[in-house]
């Protein structure tokens, strides 16, 4: 078997034929013979999914209640469930060893975060209850920020009902919403959580009609009040007055592309089963697409650390028949530091795919945005069953505030011409495009309050490390959604209805996902404490979310 070094050796640099981007390529050796079996059990979910402290229960949406009560929401039936027997499960071997070699360059940043928060976890305990409010980054312990002016001192909370809106009376709604919480907590935390609510929604109103003064008002009483809130009301709260700060302030929010966004979404991918979920559906849908090709070609709109591939990887070398030819192109930004990260992850894909005995060659495309990269770009060859996978990339092209064409057109026409046998698509499943800005900011709130319950329900420890990168991740598409307008708001969700007719419109054909799709993704949830995630059918496509609020949606096209 070939050393690193050998593989080093067989990297090529590629001259790019556009400034637009710099390739680089990987290639692993050639096989005459497959060189074992390798053990097809349950251990592929076990590994990816790699938790031990697994408790049940959940948060019982207390936060998703107070919302439904106060925006008048009703909440949908029980989900229903398929029979989940007899899937064909790829679940080869020691996949987290592979996961983890690829994550490695990234660990000193990762323990430093973590004793960063450590410490300011033992600084909060330690400090007496702040008596004036005062605008903090909820990176800070991360990310340095340039010295902000602190917020003054806020009025006391007897005067919060008088920012109310009329559209929001308090005495219609307490009850109801103490109700939902659960009747451990006390009172007052009960009364907190209603005026949390409150003082968000006035406080975006103030902003919808800028109405300055009071929209500053409301941040500091709300910053007042969200500090000693515990649990997902206070940690979605606290996300939502930093984004309303930023906005109002104009303190530009923090990049949505950059190294400790790597970290965070590697954190994020390890906290809860949502980017699992894609990466298993979108493979699924691709080994069943491409079945029956000896040379397959998928395209991956964001590397990112590469952690979709090990497993379609290893499904491949199991394939009945021998495994086939597997070229591999990842898109992704160039790194700050200058490294070539995508050669270096091509590297460790070639790996592994030595190691199973699967003929792959990895090439990197460098570019600042999906729309850049162009057809010619991605070298398709004659005979390649072509599969590109889009998952969490596509939402980011959907700007058009000046009545242009949103760049999705131009890479769905894109894709188009490839003539792909199949398009992987998983996106969140809300509306965050609205160019209204109190629909926007409800609908985000009612999106986000349901995420953090389900974030809270998948640590031992809601105070964890690793609990609080995750919401961090989640917080930065808060504070996008919330603070930026224009080309600098990339978060513009929007939700399965409206990316059938995207689709359709581009000359793609939806591509049901079979039973084998919702059987690994039902199996997958069984390593996940809490019993509130939901995977559901969809005419064809598959959701996966927290009780009954679908929160992200995969599905599959080919061209019609």
């Amino acid at each position: 078997m070939d050393s690193s070094a050998d593989y080093a050796r067989r990297v090529r640099a590629r001259p790019s034929s556009s400034s637009a981007s710099d390739l680089t390529g990987v290639t692993s050796p050639q096989y005459r013979h497959h060189s074992g079996s390798v053990g097809v059990d349950q251990q592929l979910l076990a590994h990816t999914g790699g938790y031990s402290n697994v408790r049940s229960g959940d948060m019982g949406l207390r936060l998703e209640q107070q919302l439904d009560t106060v925006l008048g929401v009703s909440q949908d039936g029980p989900i229903s469930h398929l029979s989940a027997e007899a899937a064909q499960h790829y679940n080869p071997a020691d996949l987290a060893g592979w996961i983890e070699c690829m994550i490695c360059d990234m660990q000193p940043s990762s323990s430093q975060a973590q004793l960063h928060t450590s410490q300011q976890q033992q600084q909060q305990q330690h400090s007496p209850t702040p008596t004036h409010s005062s605008f903090v980054s909820m990176e800070s312990s991360l990310d340095s920020m340039d010295s902000q002016a602190p917020l003054q001192p806020a009025l006391p909370s007897a005067a919060a009902a008088a920012v109310m809106p009329d559209m929001y009376p308090a005495d219609d709604i307490s009850d109801s919403m103490a109700g939902a919480l659960c009747p451990q907590e006390d009172t007052g935390v009960e009364e907190s959580g209603v005026r949390l609510v409150h003082l968000l929604l006035a406080c975006a109103e103030a902003v919808q009609r800028s109405d300055v003064r009071m929209a500053e008002d409301t941040v500091r009483r709300i910053q007042m009040l969200a500090t000693p809130q515990r649990g997902p009301m206070g940690k979605v709260a606290a996300h939502f007055v930093e984004a309303l700060a930023r906005r109002i302030f104009g303190i530009s929010a923090e990049p949505t592309s950059d190294p400790l966004t790597e970290l965070l979404h590697f954190q994020f991918y390890e906290t809860c089963p949502y980017l699992k979920f894609a990466h298993f559906t979108a493979n699924q849908a691709i080994l069943e697409a491409v079945q029956n090709h000896k040379r397959i070609h998928v395209i991956d709109c964001n590397l990112m650390h590469g952690l979709q591939w090990p497993a379609l990887i290893q499904a491949l070398a199991l394939r009945p028949g021998g495994p086939p030819i597997l070229r591999l192109t990842g898109i992704g930004p160039p790194h700050q530091s200058g490294n070539d990260v995508l050669q270096e992850i091509g590297m460790k894909l070639a790996q592994l795919a030595d190691l199973v005995s699967v003929q792959f060659e990895f090439r990197g495309v460098y570019a600042q945005k999906l729309d850049d990269v162009k057809p010619y770009m991605l070298h398709v060859r004659q005979g390649e069953a072509v599969a590109v996978n889009a998952v969490m990339q596509l939402h980011r092209l959907l700007h058009n505030d000046n009545n242009c064409v949103p760049a999705v057109h131009e890479v769905l026409q894109s894709m188009r011409s490839l003539n792909p046998k199949i398009v992987t698509l998983v996106e969140h499943e809300a509306n965050h495009n609205s160019p209204v800005f109190l629909d926007r900011f409800m609908e985000a709130l009612h999106y986000y309050s349901t995420m953090f319950d389900s974030l809270e329900a998948c640590s031992s420890s809601s105070q964890s490390s690793e609990q609080l990168l995750a919401e961090m991740y989640v917080g930065r598409e808060i504070c996008n959604i919330v603070a930026c307008e224009g080309f600098d708001r990339v978060e513009r969700h929007e939700n399965l209805v409206q990316w059938r007719r995207r689709m359709t419109d581009a000359g793609f054909q939806l591509r049901h996902l079979g039973s084998n799709a919702f059987k690994q993704a039902s199996m997958l949830l069984t390593l996940f404490p809490g019993d509130g995630y939901r995977v559901e059918e969809n005419n064809g496509c598959l959701t996966l979310g927290w009780h009954s609020r679908p929160l992200i949606a995969a599905s599959a096209w080919h061209c019609s």
